[in-house]
């Protein structure tokens, strides 16, 4: 991954008012990484990197994707087991933190 990948993804996580776009994208990711294993979420993320192209041109909803894709990927390089949002802390704060906004 090239130095001006890794900062678009680094900037798509960063906090903001996501588009739903963004929200359907992350949910998307999340759903297919169900139960994948680290190298199976990493050969998702180089998919989605080979098929985006250049990701400062890319779309939202692209971008987004490839960040989840990223987060999730280093978040089981050391887990050692199979990816569940139940167990997620990142998905966890931010459906507490709607749930409160909706409130």
């Amino acid at each position: 991954m090239t130095d001006d990948a890794e900062a678009v993804l680094e900037a798509a996580l960063e906090p903001h008012q996501p588009s739903a776009a963004e929200i359907t994208a992350r949910q998307h990711v999340r759903d297919r990484a169900t139960g994948l294993a680290h190298h199976e979420a990493q050969a998702a993320l180089e998919a989605v990197l080979a098929a985006a192209g250049d990701l400062e041109r890319a779309d939202a909803a692209v971008r987004a994707e490839a960040a989840e894709w990223q987060r999730i990927s280093d978040l089981l390089f050391d887990h050692g087991g199979p990816y569940t949002p139940d167990t997620d802390a990142y998905v966890q704060g931010q459906l507490t933190a709607r749930q409160r906004h909706r409130d």
